[in-house]
């Protein structure tokens, strides 16, 4: 507890507020998987009962049919809030135990081992120029090559010269033969600008060769996204708010992407990920997942990435608890700048139950078989 990091929101993220949420999924044959849930903790517990009567003595050794089971019988009471968000955490968790019962990791699983290590994108908030080339020049010393910088003052002050400033410092401090893309972060509370915003501000991106636009618009503008996708001068990425394969259907079909960012913590999990990842490649429109969650939506996109033919990035939040502070053995970068894939049976990682102790009261129930 206490150390949820910033998520750039207009009504910012406190360190006590619990946004990410851990599940562990037990079978009788005493293997246990971990998933992960963006939502409260609250909701996730209160999720965990409505579904209960569904999941229970299932055959967790499938994964999909389990997820789409719990899916297709609780639509009606919200689909795509808090049970499709801890749906997700299920799946992810059902997948990590297929993969420790056949001792593979889920790459071979989900489609086979198309690459054995990926560039991770180091995303964090951004800030004034100056703390901005601070922070850079931080993750850049640790070894990341590839980076993302979204929300905080960017586009909410309405002041174009503020934001030109801050990319020209992120460039700057990065340097040419990095990677930089920019998050708007549209989503959040009362985005105050619109299509002309979005094409203006394209432009001026294009100038420091920003590999993405992400979140430029409201996440329901799909018309205005379609219109900004034709005149952008950079390539068009979202999707991260959008749930379950089918919401991504008429986004895919319309042409409002180049990148299609679904996130497994809450789109349904890996199944739909996948899925969803697939359906992007039929249009041309490159899949590359939203992972500002924990470690385990990490190891879910590693996996992914090793069983997809084209994915070359993943994200990874910079500095958080909930990703370097959880496992027994922490994410390292090599030293190009890429994160090996575990190789190991299921997600690949293992949890430190002490260290996930620090930030969950009630973290001993995740590691504990239940009695019979």
């Amino acid at each position: 507890m206490g150390e949820s990091p910033k998520g750039g929101w207009s009504a910012e993220i406190k360190p006590d507020d619990s946004v990410h949420a851990l599940i562990a999924v037990h079978t009788d044959a005493g293997i246990t998987g971990f998933g992960s849930v963006f939502t409260n903790g609250g909701l996730v517990e209160a999720a965990l009962k409505v579904l209960e009567p569904l999941y229970l003595g299932e055959n967790a050794l499938e994964p999909e049919r389990v997820s789409e089971k719990l899916n297709q019988n609780t639509f009606w009471m919200g689909r795509g809030g808090t049970l499709t968000h801890t749906i997700s955490g299920i799946d992810i968790a059902l997948w990590d135990i297929l993969g420790k019962a056949l001792g593979q990791p889920l790459g071979r699983l989900l489609g086979g081992i198309y690459r054995k290590r990926v560039m991770p994108y180091c995303s964090v908030l951004m800030e004034e120029p100056a703390a901005m080339r601070v922070t850079l020049a931080r993750f850049r010393a640790q070894g990341f090559r590839a980076f993302k910088i979204g929300w905080g003052p960017f586009g909410r002050r309405l002041d174009a010269k503020l934001d030109e400033a801050i990319v020209k410092a992120a460039r700057e401090t990065v340097g040419e033969d990095s990677q930089l893309f920019v998050d708007a972060g549209a989503s959040d509370a009362y985005w105050p600008n619109g299509l002309r915003w979005a094409i203006n501000t394209s432009h001026m991106l294009a100038a420091f060769n920003v590999g993405w636009f992400e979140e430029p618009l409201k996440p329901d503008a799909i018309d205005d996204f379609c219109e900004l996708r034709r005149q952008s001068a950079v390539p068009i990425a979202g999707g991260e708010v959008l749930t379950r394969r089918q919401s991504f259907t008429s986004w895919l079909t319309r042409g409002a992407f180049d990148i299609v960012q679904p996130d497994a913590t809450k789109v349904g999990g890996i199944s739909e990920q996948r899925r969803i990842a697939w359906m992007a490649e039929e249009f041309g429109v490159k899949y590359v997942g939203h992972g500002w969650n924990t470690a385990l939506g990490v190891a879910a996109d590693l996996q992914l990435a090793a069983a997809l033919p084209h994915v070359d990035l993943v994200e990874f939040i910079g500095g958080s608890a909930y990703v370097d502070g959880i496992l027994a053995e922490p994410f390292k970068l090599d030293a190009e700048g890429h994160l090996e894939i575990p190789m190991r049976a299921g997600l690949g990682i293992t949890l430190d139950p002490a260290k996930v102790a620090r930030y969950s009261p009630g973290a001993a129930a995740l590691f504990t078989q239940p009695a019979e």
